[in-house]
């Protein structure tokens, strides 16, 4: 039977961090590069920029650079998920597009407790309060109702380790997702359903998150979409994977604890190596740089995207 997880108080013990052991953040750079290119003068339509992240307790923005070629104007404004938008109006034609960003980044880590295994013991099956499950409602359910059975046949045969406490057992699948799936990257947009990423047994980042998504929205839980950088400055076997471009990984609300990272590519969870941009309902909803342009005749020769993520003293 399912309990109710409510939001009780729970008693903790302080921690504090030696600054001479410990550092309390990681200040990061991180230099995103993308540049179209065309084989002639194109009209370049209105392109929608998803490149700054929110301030929170865990992420702070001490810098922010953007740097447009052709020059455009900007309007800023955030969407309905209270992600910072940059829409780009262009007034000339152009044969190409840069966009650059730089961002100066203070970056604190998930709640040790959480990502030790401590913390509030929320329980699995649980179910939401009315209130929570109100606001929760457009992250519950299967995106794509027709993955419900490919889901359930994999998640029987290679989910199997469930624990009784509601972040072990997320935990548990998000290691599942990494042990199982073999990790490819690839340069065409879009993301593979959760049914394409158990058929193939590869994908990508967000192919992984959004099978994760899907998954604990089977069980019961809600979850969102982030786009964002991953700090990859680590080496040999464990080094993460996915830099170098944008990463995307997944956020579960479990009660008491809120939203909760989960990167089923590297099996990380509340990780400060990751550096969040923005959160949305569905991947297709997270493109860092939409737009269009026309010209007759043009064709599109390409793009290129480059991105570093520097520790700062």
């Amino acid at each position: 039977m399912a309990q109710i997880c409510r939001h009780n108080a729970v008693a903790r013990s302080i921690i504090r961090a030696d600054p001479g052991k410990v550092p309390l953040a990681r200040r990061l750079r991180v230099l995103h590069r993308t540049e179209y290119k065309y084989d002639r003068k194109v009209v370049l339509n209105p392109h929608k920029l998803m490149l700054r992240p929110r301030d929170g307790h865990d992420l702070w923005v001490d810098e922010a650079f953007l740097s447009i070629q052709p020059v455009a104007k900007l309007h800023w404004y955030f969407d309905t998920f209270g992600n910072s938008i940059a829409e780009a109006t262009f007034s000339r034609e152009s044969d190409v597009l840069v966009i650059e960003s730089e961002l100066v980044l203070r970056r604190y880590a998930g709640d040790p407790l959480v990502r030790a295994g401590g913390g509030p013991a929320c329980p699995y099956p649980f179910a939401y309060t009315d209130e929570d499950a109100r606001d929760l409602s457009p992250y519950l359910g299967l995106h794509n109702p027709g993955d419900a059975g490919a889901l359930d046949q994999w998640l029987n045969t290679h989910f199997t380790d469930r624990p009784g406490s509601a972040v072990p057992f997320l935990r548990s699948l998000c290691h599942t997702i990494h042990r199982v799936m073999g990790y490819s990257s690839r340069e065409e947009m879009g993301t593979q359903t959760a049914g394409q990423t158990i058929a193939k047994a590869r994908g990508t980042c967000r192919d992984f998150a959004f099978l994760f998504m899907e998954a604990t929205r089977r069980f019961g839980f809600a979850a969102r979409f982030v786009t964002g950088y991953l700090n990859d400055a680590g080496s040999g076997d464990g080094a993460p994977v996915g830099g170098g471009a944008t990463h995307a990984w997944a956020d579960v609300f479990v009660p008491g604890e809120g939203w909760i990272e989960f990167d089923p590519t590297n099996r990380l969870t509340a990780g400060s190596a990751l550096i969040r941009v923005a959160t949305t309902r569905t991947p297709a909803q997270a493109s860092p740089i939409s737009g269009s342009y026309h010209g007759a005749g043009a064709v599109f020769l390409g793009l290129t995207v480059s991105v570093s993520v520097t520790e700062v003293d």
